[in-house]
């Protein structure tokens, strides 16, 4: 007795093209038939599922609504930023809220029928990890802070040497004892000087070559000599340093069994939703 408009449709196929497109994928136009076929199946299949949750009586409750469409709507920095993607997906917030209330009532469905009876073995999570193990694999990370004296003018002798000159001075004052931090607050041309020169955490091949192996050169707590990138004129401290390490069965043991149990819970909600299909009457009209 539900009908899947037109309009509802082509809003979905909107919203999911702009969702696509905010990610860097392109939509494949001959493609498209085959994306129009499957979305169509997955709102059959969550009408179907909703139109069964209802069925056990059990309300969702608003403030339950409210409260996800408040943690999906900071994800946008300021409330123009939120209506201009509203907008573009040709959406509103009572639109939102019904598919939030539908997802709702259908995770109460599965969780009643079909979470009960996932199960996911010890042998189960362990072949999972051996077959894996990359994937659990972290690279080699050091957590670093510099000051930064920028060189303005290409290839301009006389602005390189006056760079040169002012990066000495503050290694000079560094030797004689005086704070990283607040040497980078008042020196720094990089905006980490508002954080004391801090660039947190990172990886091989995240920054410029010669910055990095001077950085992964240095012992926690040490101060690099006088580094030179196309940015200008560094002087680097690391504060931490990890080596490329596998995290062990018993880190990640909990993880995978969650990410298992899921998979297993989508796959039965398919197949659930198969069933009711079977019971259901269902006309398609899409060209």
């Amino acid at each position: 007795g539900k009908g899947i408009s037109r309009k509802d449709f082509e809003k979905e196929i909107g919203a999911m093209r702009q969702r696509m497109m905010m990610q860097g994928q392109q939509v494949d136009e001959t493609q498209l038939a085959e994306i129009q076929k499957n979305l169509l199946e997955m709102l059959i299949n969550r009408e179907l599922l909703y139109q069964e949750s209802r069925k056990s009586g059990k309300k969702v409750e608003e403030s339950a609504v409210n409260e996800e469409f408040s943690k999906w709507k900071k994800q946008f920095p300021d409330e123009a930023q939120f209506k201009n993607i509203m907008t573009m997906m040709n959406l509103s917030e009572d639109s939102i809220k019904e598919q939030i209330r539908q997802r709702i009532s259908v995770q109460q469905l599965i969780e009643k029928e079909i979470s009960p009876k996932i199960k996911v073995s010890e042998e189960e999570i362990k072949a999972f990890y051996d077959k894996n193990n990359d994937a659990f694999k972290q690279p080699e990370e050091v957590k670093a802070s510099h000051i930064l004296v920028k060189v303005d003018g290409a290839g301009d002798a006389a602005k390189k040497a006056e760079a040169r000159k002012k990066i000495e001075e503050i290694q000079g004052k560094l030797k004689k004892g005086e704070d990283f931090a607040t040497l980078a607050k008042a020196n720094s041309d990089c905006p980490s000087k508002d954080r004391g020169g801090d660039l947190g955490a990172f990886g091989r091949g995240e920054m410029d070559k010669t910055f990095e192996d001077a950085a992964f050169a240095l012992k926690p707590g040490e101060v690099s000599d006088i580094v030179e990138t196309k940015f200008g004129f560094h002087l680097i401290k690391s504060s931490d340093k990890k080596a490329e390490k596998t995290l062990s069965y018993e880190e990640v043991k909990e993880r995978i069994s969650e990410r298992l149990k899921q998979e297993k819970e989508m796959n039965e909600a398919t197949q659930y939703s198969e069933k009711l299909k079977a019971t259901a009457k269902i006309e398609k009209f899409l060209e």
